[in-house]
């Protein structure tokens, strides 16, 4: 019997016996069904919608027939992101991987520029070079509806309870969060997991030492030192770099209304719009490099948020729409390179230029501070 079964049955990915359940749970979720008709068929999701919705529940019990392990279900994944990346990307170019054990489970802690991409990106550098793919952090405010639970947990997400009322309920939270991303490791399972809560809208990549410190709570209940206990993760710091970022615009807009207004109001779906919009929007091309495994950490959690931030800052790719808003030489910046970046400020405000540039510009102007 499996530990996952009961402490952290809440929160973990589903395992193999709970699959066919699942899938079917979501073929007979109305809002599931309603997205892909939304989706699929947008001209014919109106008044005469519900005449397609048998015709859809028929095609994907059909197809996801044969569905009946995480195994199944991840390379059902990867067949949706190799078509994703030929019609979204001009390809993918991965570094530092060859320096890591395929036998080894790792603490991926990355950058965070797009909600789903980023850890779909990791995924498919290490599916592709026969490392075991990742189970992911997600936050519980991206799971307001039960098919997007569902979803993510066939797909090796755990649940990150930002939603938690209270001290005690939220330290009891991170608490059992902590022990389980330490079981995973243990138990041979890579983890996946953003530097810091919410995505860098800014450009800004930065770690956020709570992070640490609740991969700590383990190692305290442990008794353990910090720097012991953190040099036994395995962290890897990964730098994931898009030359165009599909979501740059509404992000800038959001940051803009910020600074003029003060405040932001989220629309009901606007985590879904992005998340679609990070998918199917032209991203040209990707890198990801996987830094060095930290196997001697410091005393403290912000001493290790600064080394997690220099390796990401140094193996961060830049692409000319970074030197370009820099105002860097470089022999990558051509008059078609200009003319693309001009396009992406052309017709925005001047408040909203200035945060795309800024956006495009600091990890370029962080790699030259570089200590």
């Amino acid at each position: 019997m499996c530990i996952d079964n009961d402490i952290y049955k809440e929160i973990r990915p589903y395992n193999d016996n709970e699959v066919k359940g699942a899938i079917q749970r979501l073929i007979d979720d109305k809002d599931f069904i309603n997205a892909i008709l939304k989706y699929r068929f947008p001209h014919a999701s109106g008044m005469f919608g519900w005449l397609l919705i048998p015709l859809i529940k028929r095609f994907l019990v059909k197809k996801w027939s044969n569905v009946t392990s995480i195994k199944d279900v991840q390379d059902y994944v990867a067949k949706y992101m190799r078509a994703t990346i030929a019609h979204s990307c001009d390809g993918v170019t991965i570094a530092g991987l060859d320096k890591l054990d395929p036998n080894k489970a790792y603490l991926f802690i990355s950058n965070h520029r797009d909600i789903a991409m980023d850890p779909a990106m990791v995924n498919w550098c290490l599916f592709n070079n026969n490392f075991n793919t990742v189970r992911i952090a997600i936050g519980d405010n991206l799971l307001k509806k039960p098919c997007a639970t569902e979803l993510m947990r066939l797909n090796k997400s755990f649940i990150v309870k930002r939603s938690s009322k209270g001290p005690r309920e939220l330290m009891k939270s991170l608490g059992l969060l902590s022990s389980y991303i330490s079981h995973s490791l243990m138990t041979g399972n890579n983890i996946w997991i953003a530097q810091k809560e919410g995505r860098a809208k800014d450009g800004n990549d930065k770690t956020d030492p709570a992070i640490l410190k609740m991969f700590f709570m383990e190692g305290r209940k442990q008794k353990l030192p910090f720097a012991e206990f953190m040099s036994g993760l395995n962290i890897v710091p990964v730098a994931i770099s898009y030359e165009n970022d599909p979501c740059d615009l509404a992000k800038a807009q959001e940051l803009y209304q910020k600074e003029t207004t003060g405040t932001y109001e989220k629309s009901e779906f606007e985590d879904i719009e992005s998340i679609v919009q990070g998918i199917v929007g032209q991203k040209r091309r990707i890198n990801i490099s996987f830094g060095d495994v930290i196997t001697d950490a410091p005393e403290t959690p912000d001493e290790l948020a600064a080394i997690i931030d220099k390796q990401i800052t140094a193996n961060y790719h830049l692409f000319p729409s970074n030197y370009i808003a820099a105002e860097i030489e470089s022999d990558q910046v051509t008059a078609e390179e200009q003319q693309l970046f001009a396009q992406k400020l052309a017709d925005q405000p001047q408040g909203v230029q200035m945060i795309l540039r800024r956006m495009y510009a600091l990890p370029a102007q962080k790699q030259q501070h570089i200590e």
